[in-house]
């Protein structure tokens, strides 16, 4: 296969782990779309920790089945790595077991794939005993099938991004010992499942409503659900820890609003999606992004000044039907609105347009919340 467009971009930064990022643009994806997404994933690897060092990019008719990208472009990529010595590369897509393998033993350095980094932020950010099994579990069931054989050790690629998680105990971890894991770790998740299900039904019978904050990561979901617990929580504060990291929130999070005196509702924040969202880690989270679903009215927060807020609604509406999520429950809330000078009105979509940061549009927020709600 011959090789085709190919860039490199250096970025002189000292840093703690310095990282190579590797992509590969495909003929059927758009210029602004790639760029996008390599912008997205040097913001994964700066909340994994790293620091980008450089990136090298190709564009190919089809990936190399052996190794990802071409056979030059990875003699490229040994030369970058004698000359900028990283700690790490990172690679746009997911690897397969063979690719991964083969550039280990070409490259020999430390290589991850961009589900692994994900699962890695995850592995950092889970605090809860649920959000960690969970996390644990998919990282389990994403390296099972990339073990070398018996006795691999999972952390043999020494600390930091990818090694978090289920290596970071440095046990020798054989097939054998993955697979009982991952059926320990599934029975201690039914057992919190069924204790999940247990506070579902109470919170029904009381007749309390439910309302769930959904949208892709970094839309502003923390910021509107600590602007709403400042309206309506009986502590008048923020409850949640928001700043502009990816993937900030990962363990749910529920507080009862009171609306008014006899209008409370329990809204709960959640984590957000994101394009190609590792299928390991929905099915390990399902139990918990079902329930978040399955409220009475789901608040579906899209970030409106950034320029591919399209394509991100796109995504977390598959997200949402693939959870079973019922679409006349729920409402798109168009935030960020501060950041730009002309807001345009996206048809088709019933919407709220407001600023979760300056307060603009929350009174309006509010009233639509109670009328969804059916509040008499």
């Amino acid at each position: 296969m011959p090789e085709t467009k190919q860039e490199v971009k250096i970025i002189n930064r000292d840093t703690a782990e310095k990282v190579i990022l590797v992509g590969v643009k495909l003929e059927n994806r758009n210029s602004a779309g790639f760029e996008e997404y390599m912008e997205e994933l040097k913001g994964l690897t700066e909340a994994a920790g790293g620091q980008v060092a450089a990136t090298l990019m190709q564009a190919r008719k089809r990936l190399e089945s052996s190794s990802y990208i071409g056979k030059g472009k990875v003699e490229e990529l040994r030369h970058l790595i004698e000359e900028l010595e990283p700690d790490t590369i990172i690679f746009d897509r997911e690897l397969t077991p063979v690719q991964l393998r083969n550039l280990e033993q070409s490259l020999e350095i430390k290589i991850i794939d961009r589900t692994m980094l994900i699962l890695d932020i995850f592995a950092q950010r889970a605090r809860s005993r649920e959000g960690k099994l969970q996390v644990e579990l998919a990282m389990l069931q994403y390296r099972l099938p990339r073990l070398r054989g018996i006795g691999t050790q999972l952390s043999r690629l020494g600390a930091g991004i990818g090694t978090r998680g289920a290596g970071e105990q440095k046990l020798e971890l054989d097939r054998r010992y993955i697979r009982k894991r991952i059926q320990d770790i599934k029975k201690h998740i039914d057992k919190l499942e069924v204790t999940r299900e247990l506070h579902r039904k109470q919170r029904q019978r009381s007749g309390i409503k439910t309302m769930s904050l959904v949208g892709y990561t970094n839309a502003g979901k923390s910021t509107l659900f600590n602007a709403l617990c400042s309206i309506a929580h009986k502590s008048g504060s923020e409850q949640v820890e928001a700043d502009q990291r990816l993937f900030q929130t990962l363990d749910t999070t529920t507080r009862r609003l009171d609306l008014s005196q006899d209008q409370q509702v329990l809204i709960t924040d959640t984590v957000g999606f994101i394009q190609e969202l590792p299928p390991a880690l929905v099915a390990a989270f399902h139990s918990t992004l079902e329930e978040a679903v399955d409220a009475d009215l789901l608040l579906h927060i899209i970030d409106i000044s950034d320029g591919q807020y399209l394509d991100k609604i796109r995504v977390v509406e598959e997200v949402l039907e693939e959870l079973g999520a019922e679409k006349d429950n729920i409402l798109n809330v168009f935030n960020k609105v501060d950041l730009l000078e002309q807001v345009p009105r996206v048809t088709g979509y019933g919407a709220v347009y407001l600023s979760a940061q300056s307060g603009q549009g929350m009174e309006q927020l509010l009233e639509v919340i109670k009328q969804r709600l059916d509040f008499s």
